[in-house]
């Protein structure tokens, strides 16, 4: 058993569901205890103090707060390399930097390098669970949970399904992409931490029949996840009404391929048409609220209003290479200003919501993470909010949990993770290099 004393902040259900005073709880002087690299209790130190054994190791972090670890609903790991890349929206951005980018990752070593820098950025930003794209090459997956698997983390990824309107060098065919899938499906899925997601890139780059035979993978093997793209730019969307006539819209050419369900995540979601919010609460599908992505590239305003007036499960995603920044923080910030633009006031505790256990709702994996009731995984991340002089003079100047949890999350960035745990042991520690942690 391991203890740790700091403020402890977690949600118990959505804020608009609840209300914000009851949808979580926070403890100003907590305890948490992790036994088995699973949440024994948390509580308040006066209490808890009192039962911890007498051999028990006790961390004290006195002025600092421990959330549950971040999940990051929609991210790419072949773009790591690519991040900030200058000067294109969705389309021709693919084609300049992304696709160039992902040739390279026949190499199943050079994947596993790239891999590796990956989880030790989420790491340092306090995620610890994502739901990540690989390429079309089935040995960027292999490397991806290879290196997942040597961490112990809880992460969700697939193979890039691709047979058009793409490189040679990256694409496959329905059947291949089928057979391949499916293959990594039974290799990976289930795995430890690890499961899968068949990974149609989006609509214009696969064809009805390859998003058919995604369907069919996802019909065989009920508990696997789907994730994929829609409704992010104005032209992508007309290019999909070019490609798909016969469908009514974007979201039913998955719809008609099976692709719609509780374990599927549609990233972006920025200009959905009614009928599309619609379907998508009726199948019980999942969003991904990409911000930071959002406005890098030029693509709009994702309306978190309406996907809670149709109660649809949202998580945050920083969409690397689209977004620029694997911090979580950051994309708080950023989810604030677009939704100021858009009339809805987005509070912090949602943000804080939306960053762990409504990610893990999305995720359909909120019966294992997202806050700390006993039996939960221990994936948590200790918060230091006088990272920097300003941050200690501004923090020194918050009269309420509101304010700082507000300035937590528009003014912190990666320098405000101290320490970031997975099944209860440090995988990442700021004053520490990530090969000590090793």
């Amino acid at each position: 058993m391991q203890a740790y004393r700091a403020s402890l902040l977690h949600f118990l259900d959505d804020p608009d569901k609840l209300g914000e005073t009851d949808s979580f709880e926070y403890i100003e002087d907590g305890l948490l205890l992790v036994e088995n690299g699973h949440i024994a209790a948390a509580g308040h130190w006066k209490e808890l103090s009192k039962q911890l054994p007498e051999h028990v190791s006790l961390v004290d972090h006195c002025g600092k707060l421990i959330s549950p670890g971040f999940v990051d609903t929609h991210i790419h790991y072949p773009q790591t390399e690519m991040i900030a890349a200058y000067g294109e929206q969705l389309l021709q951005w693919l084609e300049t930097y992304t696709f160039p980018v992902e040739e390279q990752f026949a190499d199943a070593d050079y994947a596993l390098g790239i891999a590796n820098c990956f989880l030790d950025q989420l790491a340092a930003c306090g995620t610890t669970t994502a739901m990540v794209f690989g390429t079309v090459h089935p040995q960027s997956v292999d490397a991806f949970f290879s290196a997942c698997e040597r961490r112990n983390l809880r992460m969700i990824a697939g193979k890039v399904l691709m047979d058009r309107n793409a490189p040679e060098a990256l694409t496959d065919t329905p059947d291949s992409g089928y057979d391949d899938s499916r293959a990594l499906i039974e290799k990976w899925h289930n795995r430890g931490r690890l499961r899968y997601a068949v990974t149609p890139r989006f609509s214009p780059t696969s064809s009805p029949e390859q998003l058919k035979r995604a369907g069919q993978l996802l019909a065989e093997f009920p508990d696997v996840y789907m994730q994929t793209h829609i409704a992010e730019n104005h032209d992508e969307i007309a290019w999909v009404k070019e490609l798909f006539p016969q469908c009514e819209h974007y979201l039913d050419t998955y719809d008609q391929a099976g692709l719609l369900g509780r374990r599927s995540v549609f990233a972006h979601c920025v200009h959905l048409e009614d009928a599309e919010w619609k379907r998508l609460a009726e199948t019980h599908s999942n969003i991904s609220f990409c911000a930071a992505s959002n406005l890098f590239l030029g693509s709009g305003l994702f309306n978190l209003k309406r996907a809670v007036e149709h109660n649809i499960c949202v998580g945050m995603g920083t969409d690397v290479g689209g977004g620029n920044t694997f911090s979580m923080l950051q994309n708080m910030a950023d989810a604030y200003k677009t939704q100021q633009l858009n009339g809805y006031e987005l509070t912090p505790f949602k943000a804080f919501y939306l960053a762990t256990l409504g990610g893990a709702r999305s995720l359909d994996c909120d019966d294992l993470i997202g806050n700390f009731l006993p039996g939960k995984e221990a994936d948590f991340v200790i918060l230091d909010k006088q990272a920097t002089p300003f941050l200690d003079f501004r923090f020194r100047h918050c009269n309420t949990l509101l304010e700082e949890l507000f300035v937590l999350a528009t003014l912190g960035d990666d320098r405000n993770v101290l320490a970031t745990y997975a099944a209860g042991k440090a995988i990442h520690h700021r004053d520490k290099t990530n090969e000590a942690m090793a």
